[in-house]
């Protein structure tokens, strides 16, 4: 008769191989189509390198365009709930819900670069912002770029021309920020910009260059106008990747290695050269269709910094009662920034 560690024994190792053989599919939530430039150059790359990484044990299962249900703003608590494992969605969409994070959406604070942009906002994220996303497990924070003034009928190369257009917006301090400089904001996610501006709804949209393909955005705009490269953008777009935090908890040693292997400054610097390319196939897009792309003028430039200086003042007297000194977040954003700056 066997002794009965023997069997103690092998209970274990059956125990261990299963771990070693856990096989898991992640499932991936976000709200653009399957063609977007997040999906074919982020998500699935690093899907790619998930399933490599583990020897096919961690898989993902993709869902664009809000295919679980809901709206962008419900993504945070669809990973939050475990209906989603994993989600793309930015913090911008449900306000007052990220603050640390919002300093990041104030006007003139990082580069608009995309990998400059990303790299700036993940060294912000890890020094000040972390206490916004405890329920769950981070994988990236990166920038959608800088904004451009997208629009249908006149380019916005003044702080005259503001007066009185209506313009999608992202955030609530892109919101402002056209709001300060005289013009009228319409809060909507991408997917509603070209039906938007083509019915007369908006006259145009902040907005990246990430989007315009997607969208199909040249099809009705005009005109896109861009800041100084070498100077901050007019606003950022904060984007974060997501993880139920059980969900993680949950995996084997194994797979959290290569979610850890495969997050956090790799996954930021993949988005970031994404967005880089995305920016440099939007201006193909648009030049192609017959668009104008147009830099504004230092002066005028200036003269909009100067008009929307009491967008960041604004927030920062909102989040005082939270604890929060938003002019100091700002100042540690924007010397963060300087540093990304070409």
């Amino acid at each position: 008769m066997r002794n009965p560690s023997f069997f103690a024994a092998l209970a274990l190792g059956l125990t261990s191989t299963g771990l070693m053989a856990q096989e898991v599919t992640i499932k991936v939530s976000h709200f653009l189509p399957p063609n977007s430039n997040y999906q074919k150059l982020v998500l699935e790359p690093w899907c790619a390198k998930l399933a490599t990484d583990s020897g096919n044990k961690l898989k993902c299962q993709i869902y664009p365009a809000m295919q679980l249900g809901g709206t962008p703003p419900q993504l945070v608590d669809q990973v939050k709930n475990g209906v989603a494992d994993v989600i793309w969605t930015s913090p911008s969409y449900t306000t007052g819900r990220f603050p640390y994070t919002e300093a990041l959406e104030q006007p003139f604070v990082l580069p608009p670069g995309g990998l400059a942009g990303s790299k700036a906002m993940w060294a912000y994220y890890t020094q000040f912002a972390t206490k916004d996303y405890v329920d769950y497990k981070m994988l990236a924070m990166f920038s959608g770029s800088g904004v451009i003034f997208s629009t249908s009928s006149k380019p916005l190369l003044g702080l005259e021309s503001f007066k009185g257009i209506k313009l999608r917006s992202s955030s609530r301090s892109a919101a402002r920020l056209v709001t300060a400089l005289g013009g009228s904001p319409v809060n909507m996610p991408p997917a509603q910009i070209t039906e938007a501006i083509s019915k007369g709804v908006v006259d145009g949209a902040v907005a990246t260059w990430e989007p315009v393909p997607a969208v199909k955005l040249e099809e009705v705009a005009k005109y896109h106008i861009e800041g100084p490269a070498n100077q901050p953008g007019f606003t950022m777009n904060p984007l974060v990747m997501l993880m139920n935090k059980a969900r993680y908890e949950g995996l084997s040693p194994e797979l959290k290695a290569v979610i850890d292997k495969n997050s956090g400054l790799p996954l930021v610097e993949l988005a970031g050269n994404a967005w880089d390319t995305a920016t440099v196939d939007g201006r193909k897009k648009a030049t192609a269709a017959g668009n104008k792309l147009l830099v504004i003028k230092p002066e005028d430039y200036e003269a909009i910094r100067k008009a929307s200086a009491n967008v960041e003042q604004e927030w920062a007297k909102e989040v005082a009662p939270k604890g929060l000194d938003g002019a100091a977040l700002i100042r540690q954003a924007r010397a963060i920034g300087a540093q990304y700056l070409k």
